[in-house]
């Protein structure tokens, strides 16, 4: 072969891989598709996390053990970030510019979320099943973000329906956490009891990933309300009720979504009874929903020792959803082709759920629920007002 002909074939070999590499995604190859998790997995809001990334693993394996989407094996990286923004964003960067996952999918909490979104939209990545339900990823123009779960705004506003309109409270107060998560919920209540000419009688604070809330019980025993509503994690909520317990003071407790229930209701023990938390996923024992018994047993498969819960439905069911999405996707999947998908081919059935979403609509469901801890720590879901 002369030296011509070696150049030209060496010079078009060039120029089929960089062509190759230009149109290749990242995450995915003939035979896989990857996503990234960057999650609290330990520390105070550690349940969330693990027990968002379980119900993304059933799913994944369910979808595999049918022989994946179009032959392809889904899989899922994990990181824990502490429940801090900082680790979170230094997890993320890793996830798309080292791992380089085909997307995000299952992150914990506003801090997190806010601080690694821009991450996510400069690269292009998207940004699957928060567990939040923080308004501001409600914002269609993102462009990248898909919402599965309700949002802040609705659970704070079926409290106050609940609270006020139903059993007639005059005197809510709030505990939430000091950051934009718990001012989230701060606004939410807020706006809830303004459309009914009402205010907050106290409201106090704790600061993230501790369980210092003494001074904060001490100040809202002092307005003696009817009901605390609490924006907050696990373990500084059940210190709060515990302590607030021990000292004979029993509002009604009300506790948003994103606490994570099962947890919760570990943490209190005995001191549970009667505790309301507000949930954006169908009851997860309800097995006559398709669903459920389909997350029961994909659940089963996956982790034996994983008991059903809340947050693990919402991870199977965030996880349900990238896997139809998908298969409508196509075999030749990318990025654009797949949020594509998800704006302009829904609605989606997950088992009897439906999630529709659209141009302007980022968020594929909008029922809330409420549920009450039992004497057992078992929860039983809690009529509304007119139900």
């Amino acid at each position: 072969m002369g030296v011509n002909t070696l150049f030209k074939v060496s010079a078009a070999l060039l120029l089929m891989t960089a062509a190759t590499s230009a149109t290749a995604e990242d995450g995915v190859d003939a035979n896989s598709i990857v996503f990234g998790q960057a999650a609290a997995l330990h520390g105070a809001a550690g349940a969330l996390g693990s027990g968002m990334q379980a119900g993304l693993l059933a799913a994944f394996k369910e979808a595999n053990d049918a022989g994946g989407v179009h032959g392809r094996m889904l899989s899922l990286t994990s990181y824990d970030d502490g429940y801090e923004p900082d680790k979170s964003i230094e997890q993320v960067r890793k996830l798309i510019e080292v791992d380089r996952v085909f997307a995000l999918i299952g992150p914990v909490g506003t801090p997190t979320s806010s601080a690694t979104l821009p991450l996510a939209k400069a690269a292009g990545v998207p940004f699957i099943g928060a567990f939040t339900g923080a308004g501001f990823l409600r914002d269609a123009s993102h462009g990248n973000v898909v919402n599965v779960r309700a949002s802040y705004g609705a659970e704070t506003e079926t409290w106050i329906q609940d609270l006020v309109d139903g059993q007639k409270m005059s005197k809510i107060a709030l505990l939430y956490q000091d950051d934009s998560f718990g001012r989230v919920g701060l606004d939410g209540v807020t706006a809830a009891l303004e459309r009914r000419g009402m205010k907050l009688v106290a409201e106090a604070t704790y600061q993230r990933n501790t369980v210092a809330v003494k001074s904060a019980l001490l100040e809202l025993r002092r307005a003696e309300p009817d009901a605390v509503v609490m924006v907050g994690a696990y373990q500084p909520v059940a210190e709060f009720i515990k302590l607030a317990r021990s000292i004979n003071f029993n509002p009604t407790f009300v506790n948003i979504s994103f606490v994570g229930s099962d947890a919760l209701a570990s943490e209190l023990g005995s001191h549970g009874e009667g505790v309301v938390i507000s949930q954006v996923v169908p009851f997860p024992w309800d097995k006559s929903l398709p669903l459920v018994s389909d997350y029961h047993a994909a659940l089963a498969a996956s982790d034996p020792d994983e008991k059903p819960g809340f947050v693990s439905l919402e991870g199977y069911m965030v996880g349900r959803l990238a896997v139809q999405v998908l298969q409508q996707t196509g075999p030749d999947v990318t990025r654009e082709a797949f949020l594509g998908t998800v704006f302009e081919k829904g609605p989606f059935d997950i088992g009897g759920v439906t999630l529709s979403f659209g141009p302007d609509d980022n968020q594929g469901m909008d029922e809330v629920f409420m549920t009450e801890i039992q004497a057992d720590g078992s929860f039983t879901p809690r009529a509304m007002p007119g139900s």
